[in-house]
């Protein structure tokens, strides 16, 4: 199942929680689950339906035992305990969650973690964390990785990032929306700024999203089957809502991109080795042309045909394999036949065909190149004669 995440005003632990319980996850199916780490004296989960700009919602709101009650959402940037990264690891490793949830979970402290410990200029094992030992985030997290497992999401897409403006109250002052570690783990996603002076968008957030989604823009082409809705603690200018529509995204196969690079400056004896990294990347087809550049430079376009899920691989590849210093890449589209693979007895043997059809209807015909190569090597046949004789035994059988 496919999920798609709307941060127009932002994205926080709870707020994810509640959007899955208003999805349909069952908040005592989660309570059991989060109940595996052995936390559930240091916090209560209070579940309401509530609205928000005239909209119905979800609110789930993580009390700490033992400690006033703190606005979630603000998330005040201070630590309750006195955890670091490797406690929590041990909390979730000790665990009887599934082996899924552990290893997600672990990923997103760690990329908080990398975060804090960035900003702060510390150490990641010497820092404890502003806001990482709280309980509330270990809930959120957690629950939100758990959550998803429930309501079987397993790839996410999300929208630009709505990270609020102005000030938050921290431990140690004011400090700018958004929050110094949120901006850290918000580089290279779309993010802006508008509607209220508030922070939108907490480290737990932040953390959750990046880590889990690798694709932030537009709504895909997606069959919607259920939609939630997750709230913020206020009621703002706008709605103060996370909204998660689930279902399932077209992957269509006509939809590709091209990427291409030019490159005057390699050894051609690379060139073999990049196309296979390529193959095995889940690129469709690689193909080379020479090309002539600025002064004349002769040159090789590297052009790879790729599908949107291996679009990031494919890159990758060729960034780093070559001595391009960046891809173009190109949207398209490709009509292909149906096609299907079948075997032919010849007086050589059983030899695999390929058909191209049209609604039923063949209108191309290969023979495999790898069997036949393979015949005209054992019997010492031209290779030609082979294809001749299969195409001719081909325009007969239909």
């Amino acid at each position: 199942m496919d999920a798609y995440f709307e941060m127009f005003s932002g994205i926080s632990g709870n707020m994810i929680l509640g959007a899955l319980i208003d999805l349909g996850l069952d908040p005592e199916a989660l309570k059991n689950e989060l109940k595996k780490l052995g936390l559930e004296d240091e916090y209560e989960m209070k579940i309401e339906k509530v609205s928000r700009s005239h909209i119905g919602g979800t609110y789930v709101d993580v009390k700490l035992k033992g400690h006033e009650h703190e606005e979630h959402e603000e998330h005040h940037h201070e630590h309750h305990h006195g955890r670091n990264l490797e406690d929590i690891n041990e909390i979730i490793e000790r665990s009887d969650l599934s082996k899924n949830v552990k290893e997600k979970s672990k990923a997103i402290f760690l990329n908080l973690a990398k975060a804090e410990s960035k900003v702060h200029r510390v150490d990641i094992d010497e820092i404890h964390f502003h806001e990482v030992g709280a309980v509330d985030a270990i809930i959120d997290i957690v629950g939100s990785v758990t959550g998803m497992e429930l309501l079987g999401i397993d790839k996410i897409y999300a929208s630009a990032i709505n990270t609020g403006q102005g000030y938050v109250m921290a431990a140690h002052g004011k400090l700018p929306v958004p929050a110094p570690a949120t901006a850290e783990m918000l580089k290279n996603v779309p993010i802006y700024s508008s509607g209220t002076e508030k922070e939108l968008t907490t480290p737990t957030g932040a953390s959750i999203i990046t880590t889990l989604s690798s694709y932030f823009g537009p709504r895909p082409i997606m069959k919607v089957e259920r939609i939630g809705y997750g709230a913020g603690t206020y009621e703002i200018e706008m709605p103060n809502l996370l909204r998660i529509s689930v279902g399932r995204v077209e992957k269509s196969a006509n939809r590709i991109k091209i990427v291409e690079a030019n490159i005057d400056d390699m050894n051609p004896q690379f060139y073999d080795y990049v196309m296979e990294k390529l193959f095995e990347n889940g690129a469709l087809d690689v193909y080379f042309t020479p090309i002539q550049m600025k002064k004349n430079r002769p040159a090789t376009k590297i052009s790879v045909i790729v599908s949107d899920e291996n679009l990031e691989k494919v890159n990758k590849v060729l960034l780093e394999q070559t001595t391009t210093l960046g891809v173009r890449i190109i949207d398209a589209e490709r009509e292909i036949l149906d096609r299907k693979t079948e075997e032919m007895t010849t007086q050589w043997g059983k030899i695999r065909i390929k058909l191209g059809m049209i609604n039923g209807k063949t209108v191309n015909f290969a023979p495999e190149y790898d069997d036949c190569k393979r015949i005209a090597k054992e019997m010492n046949v031209p290779l030609k004669e082979i294809y001749q004789k299969i195409y001719a035994e081909f325009e007969r059988s239909k």
